[in-house]
Order: structure tokens, then sequence, then C-alpha cells
């Protein structure tokens, strides 16, 4: 029976890094409109996030 959570490796996830938390926090309806409308709204939440990190990191 597959996960219902599904798989790391379908995410474009590192095999190491299991997908086991969740993260929430309040939006704009204007925002929450144009993640929604994206072909894979959690990939796109966690690239922008992953890049907003990178990108922080690497200003330090």
């Amino acid at each position: 029976m597959p996960n219902p959570k599904g798989n790391p490796e379908n995410f474009g996830n590192q095999p190491s890094k299991e997908l086991t938390d969740n993260l929430s926090f309040r939006v704009t309806k204007e925002m929450k409109d144009e993640v929604k409308a994206q072909d894979n709204p959690p990939e796109f939440c966690r690239e922008a996030i992953q890049k907003a990190l990178d990108e922080k990191k690497q200003n330090r």
C-alpha cells in the first residue's frame, strides 16, 4: 500500500531527508491564490523557502 504522505523521492528531495514536519503560516488571499495556481504548490513552497534560506546564508 502506498504511503499516503508520499515518499521523499517523489518530491525531488534528497533521499536522506524525509518530509515529516509541517509548517503553517498566514498569507494574504492573493498570495494563497497564486500559490494554489502553481502546478505543484507544496514543491513550489519548499523551493521558494529553500531559495530564501540559501540566499540569506550566502549574505552572512
